[in-house]
């Protein structure tokens, strides 16, 4: 039986006035999960979290959390997730420990265990009497993940959260979010600009420019994921082409190029050998995520 997915947005769409702020958004997140929404300024990346909280009426589309529909299910919906939109605020004269407190008890009642169980999550055991003053800007995004958390929820979306931290505060707030997916399960949708936060933190990426998914993909792949661009160094390159016409080879300095799957590579080969070609080389390449955002968004450009 499939899994229902933690977050499920189909077929959503937002505008405002004349401006299209999203344009027929369909993504899905599993739970345990951690998944980058990677885009320029300006590309939609909040308006799509705001939506999926409830904060933005769409004209068109679903959005349900837990199976439960932020149109028909409002309540139960958002109460299983948790979110940092912009900044997190705190009362700056109280502790972390009674921000905290003060946040359970606003809601259904959590227990001082949760709390000292969140608190252990974020690492901020030694600071957490501390008054919230005296904290950094990444103690105070952790302990606006350790609020958003208290309650358990199955998703928690965070809008830049690394906006403003220095590479150590960056490098701390990574480790937390990952030990919070581990020991909790909990999805975690990062919205960002940065595509290094994507490749440390995510375990997928979805690539969105002017409110429109370009592509979904894994951010580290397994070695069966592809397509994979392949680079055969021939003795003969016009010949091997025609040879391997069926495999669409494009002609490169030194030989051929094929955009394949990974179990066509050794059938191109023995092809080639086949047709007395000599094979010197095989070189497989894949695109990283900079190769892939870039082609993507120059593509969405033209």
């Amino acid at each position: 039986m499939n899994e229902t997915p933690v977050l499920q947005i189909e077929n959503v769409s937002k505008r405002i006035k004349h401006h299209q702020i999203l344009s027929n958004v369909s993504l899905t997140v599993k739970k345990g999960e951690i998944l980058g929404l990677l885009g320029p300024n300006g590309s939609g990346k909040t308006t799509m979290i705001r939506s999926v909280l409830g904060l933005v009426s769409l004209n068109a589309g679903e959005i349900s959390i837990g199976g439960y529909s932020i149109k028909k299910d409002f309540e139960k919906a958002v109460s299983l997730a948790g979110a940092i939109v912009e900044n997190p605020e705190f009362y700056n004269y109280m502790s972390g420990y009674y921000n905290l407190v003060h946040f359970a008890n606003m809601s259904d009642p959590i227990g001082r265990g949760r709390i000292a169980e969140v608190v252990d999550l974020v690492g901020l055991g030694e600071r957490i009497h501390d008054p919230v003053r005296t904290y950094s800007l990444g103690m105070r995004q952790r302990l606006g993940i350790a609020q958003a958390v208290l309650h358990k929820p199955q998703l928690l979306l965070l809008d830049e959260p690394t906006n403003g931290l220095d590479p150590s505060g960056i490098r701390e707030l990574r480790e937390y979010l990952k030990n919070l997916r581990d020991k909790e399960n909990v999805a975690i949708v990062i919205s960002t600009h940065l595509l290094k936060e994507v490749e440390d933190m995510c375990d997928r990426v979805a690539i969105i420019k002017k409110g429109e998914i370009l592509s979904v993909q894994n951010v580290r792949y397994e070695a069966s994921d592809l397509p994979i661009r392949v680079l055969f160094e021939v003795n003969q390159p016009l010949e091997a082409e025609e040879a391997a016409k069926a495999y669409s080879p494009a002609p490169v300095p030194g030989g051929l190029e094929f955009l394949v799957r990974r179990e066509e590579i050794p059938l191109i080969n023995r092809t080639l050998t086949e047709n007395g070609i000599d094979v010197f080389a095989i070189h497989p390449k894949r695109k990283n995520l900079e190769e892939s955002f870039l082609e993507l968004i120059e593509e969405a450009t033209e």
